[in-house]
């Protein structure tokens, strides 16, 4: 590996101070003011946070400059996510981020811009521009991590439209966002991979109806249920029975960024870990001072750095348009779990007061919990892993 000599260069560094002092800066001291559980900004000051971003050119850092992104590749996207991601709300950056949305896993898919012109100006031009979020629905309650047998929703052809019928889960945005990509079949299930199709979808069209569903953090996703959908056959994205394509080429970008905003808050958790150490007494000395202490933090800063290396390993093949989809899934277990790990050591070092809703380690604690489930299980990414490895 060689990440330019393992020296970021002098223009990132900027960017990643910029982003580390606006997060430290602006948002930090509102989430004081906020309810512990909030998962917005007030519009006022997403609004004034917003204009101060754009104003500094750093809005959309991640979408292509010719449609009014900041043009960064998939490394300088995960050095920056890892300094936006570092306050309470890190772990769900898209709900108020001031950044724009396309940063994210759960952000505007990049799959979108391998759609016909009229599509790209159409959705993905405004969703850069106003900072729309999208949804993105594949995982059905048959099932999410084998999409070629799990999908289960069908598109069936009608004169110039399809007619989309089934149902997705955990789909993140889809009440709110105005359109969204689905992913359908188009074709009977021993057609394999070429028969899943993906589709536009905009919000309020006949038959598309979403709620939320309860989960253990204060954002819900939502489940999404279509009954005769009626869409032009302008929306369908790509060619028919080219879905799972397109999803591939948003995946392995989606698991890294992830891993950058588990890397991120796994940050924070340790630099609240060690400040609190250093100041806590116990039995006449600083907790500091234990070995049972030093131990977890050392085990953490170990963890940490893997995950670093890990994440830029599979974000610099990306960018080199080599095979990036094994260290994507690599990146993803293994930030997810030692996410766990980090903010679990955290909590057990503050004591009571980590699992205060005063401090964010609790909510990070919940948050970290599905990290192991969004963008594939645990589970799945070690049958990718290992089938890899296995097939030399």
């Amino acid at each position: 590996m060689n990440f330019l000599g393992y020296q970021l260069p002098e223009e990132l560094k900027r960017l990643q101070t910029w982003v580390r002092n606006f997060v430290a800066e602006e948002i930090v001291p509102l989430e004081q003011e906020l309810d512990y559980e909030a998962f917005e900004l007030p519009k006022e000051d997403y609004d004034r946070l917003s204009k101060k971003v754009k104003d500094a050119g750093m809005w959309c850092l991640g979408e292509p400059k010719e449609y009014g992104g900041g043009g960064l590749n998939c490394f300088a996207v995960t050095v920056v996510l890892e300094e936006m991601s570092q306050h309470r709300n890190g772990l769900y950056l898209p709900a108020y981020t001031v950044f724009g949305p396309s940063m994210f896993a759960t952000g505007i898919p990049s799959a979108i811009y391998l759609g016909t012109k009229e599509q790209i100006e159409k959705y993905a031009v405004p969703a850069v521009r106003e900072g729309h979020r999208t949804f993105f629905g594949a995982t059905e309650p048959s099932g999410g991590s084998d999409l070629v047998r799990a999908i289960q929703t069908t598109a069936t052809r009608d004169g110039d439209s399809w007619v989309i019928n089934g149902s997705k889960m955990f789909t993140s945005h889809a009440h709110t966002a105005p359109w969204g990509l689905v992913f359908a079949r188009t074709a009977p299930p021993e057609k394999g991979r070429g028969g899943i199709s993906c589709f536009i979808m905009e919000q309020g069209t006949p038959g598309f109806s979403a709620k939320l569903v309860p989960v253990i953090r204060p954002w819900y996703p939502c489940e999404v249920t279509f009954e005769d959908c009626r869409v032009p056959s302008s929306n369908l994205l790509g060619k028919e029975g080219q879905g799972l394509e397109l999803a591939a080429n948003w995946l392995g970008k989606g698991r890294l960024t992830y891993s950058a905003g588990n890397l991120g808050v796994a940050v924070a958790a340790q630099r609240l870990a060690i400040e609190y150490s250093k100041q806590r007494m116990a039995f006449g000395e600083p907790l500091s001072h234990k070995q049972a202490i030093q131990w977890m933090l050392a085990d953490s800063d170990v963890e940490i750095r893997a995950t670093r290396w890990l994440t830029w390993d599979g974000a610099w093949k990306l960018d080199r348009g080599e095979e990036h989809r094994h260290e994507a899934s690599v990146a993803k277990l293994y930030s997810s779990e030692v996410l766990g790990r980090v903010v679990d050591r955290a909590v057990q070092i503050h004591g009571g007061y980590g699992v205060t809703k005063e401090l964010p380690l609790e909510r990070w604690y919940r948050e970290a919990r599905i990290r192991r489930l969004g963008e594939g299980t645990s589970e799945v990414h070690r049958v990718i892993i290992a089938r890899d490895l296995l097939r030399g």
